[in-house]
């Protein structure tokens, strides 16, 4: 089983380093934190919410203090410290809240394809964490791939049967399989289990998961719509001995 998890982040490194001449890696490094475009886009918009917020309650702050010099002709030394003081209390409570959510599980698969990368890529950063190192690399690369994968995705019909199976790989079982193992306590996840250890076994998983992503955008890339086997490959790593780790460590 070890063999087999090397064997397969080795032919993941290899996709990586030939699929667009090291375009995956190029695009990972601009992306800093955040591991894909999807993501990166959904902190921006809530950012420039919270931007918006500050630049309205300060708006209303100052606009408060002008009223008030003008009606009882100027609100001196204290008043310009009291204006101050709110200024920066609106910076800091507007720039710590609302903090920004990260979707449900359940949630992830809603929307558009767009929404549903974005929403996945989110959700998989702040799973990222609990992952062991080979497989939280996995996830920065799946990041990446998600967004070309959301592009190709977005030229198809919604309701052609290889959208769906995608959707479904994506938005339903790659998210079951990171959340199987964080179900696995913190000390069992090094344990041989039949064997390979869940650290293994996520590995594992995840590095089939990401070349089957990067199998499907190229196919898709080159329109063979048909020739998708989405389905199978998606009930393999949902049921198959080795797809997730086991939910019951005992």
């Amino acid at each position: 089983m070890t063999r087999e998890s090397d064997r397969i982040l080795d032919e993941a490194r290899k996709s990586l380093a030939v699929n667009r001449e090291g375009g995956y890696h190029r695009r990972a490094l601009s992306l800093g934190n955040s591991i894909g475009q999807g993501s990166q886009q959904l902190k921006t918009s809530h950012l420039k919410k919270k931007l918006g917020r500050i630049l309205l309650a300060v708006a209303a702050i100052w606009f408060a203090a002008t009223v008030a010099g003008m009606i009882i002709d100027g609100i001196g030394f204290t008043g310009v410290m009291i204006t101050l003081l709110a200024t920066i209390a609106a910076f800091a409570v507007f720039g710590r809240y609302p903090r920004m959510k990260v979707p449900a599980r359940t949630d992830l698969n809603k929307g558009d394809v767009r929404q549903m990368v974005g929403r996945t890529e989110l959700w998989l950063e702040n799973q990222r964490p609990a992952l062991p190192a080979p497989a939280a690399t996995i996830v920065d690369t799946i990041g990446v791939q998600l967004d070309e994968l959301g592009l190709q995705l977005a030229t198809v019909d919604p309701d052609h049967p290889a959208t769906h199976e995608v959707r479904r790989l994506v938005g339903e079982t790659l998210p079951e399989m990171v959340d199987a193992y964080r179900r696995i306590p913190a000390n069992l996840r090094r344990e041989q289990r039949a064997g390979a250890s869940p650290d293994e076994q996520i590995t594992q998983s995840l590095g089939k998961i990401s070349s089957e992503i990067d199998s499907v955008t190229r196919q898709l890339a080159d329109g063979a719509l048909d020739d998708l086997a989405v389905r199978t490959r998606y009930l393999d790593y949902k049921y198959g001995d080795e797809s997730a780790p086991d939910k019951d460590p005992a």
